[in-house]
């Protein structure tokens, strides 16, 4: 189910912070991502001293945390199989996050997300990030709906 659903995700390439989902309920997911030191966004930040920018962090919280169970909530609330034709589309509508360490290249990082609820389309979720020593890295509330849209039409 977890593979599913990562082939759901409207991201590829490098824009895709998604690596592993390693425990996926009604209520709660747990996903990993690596930073590779070879990302395009540690070129320029900063030249010679690498640092993950905070509006990756922020991303990376929200694909594990917000999209990734929001997909696997609709697919589960619709009870339809969707197939490769169908496309799910996120929407971030707010987010709130506090970051309290850096975050290298070539860092594994934990993503911890638990549902606060899920009604009418909207999902929103407490997030945290923790590092390779699973200190927390940054944490806070995401809010999204996730759209489902048939490209079949």
């Amino acid at each position: 189910m977890n593979n599913h659903i990562l082939n759901h995700l409207p991201y590829k390439s490098s824009f895709r912070f998604v690596d592993n989902i390693s425990l996926l309920s009604e209520d709660e997911v747990i996903g990993e991502y690596k930073l590779r030191k070879d990302a395009f966004f540690y070129e320029d930040h900063f030249a010679g001293n690498p640092v993950t920018p905070g509006v990756i962090i922020t991303e990376i919280m929200a694909q594990i945390g917000l999209v990734v169970l929001g997909i696997f909530l609709v697919m589960k609330e619709t009870e339809f199989n969707f197939s490769d034709d169908d496309s799910l589309y996120p929407l971030l509508t707010s987010t709130d996050v506090s970051f309290y360490k850096m975050v290298l290249p070539d860092e594994k990082v934990t993503v911890v997300s638990k549902k606060q609820y899920f009604r009418y389309g909207k999902l929103k979720c407490y997030v945290e990030m923790l590092d390779s020593k699973k200190e927390l890295v940054a944490k806070g509330m995401f809010s999204g709906i996730i759209k489902h849209i048939d490209i079949k039409k």
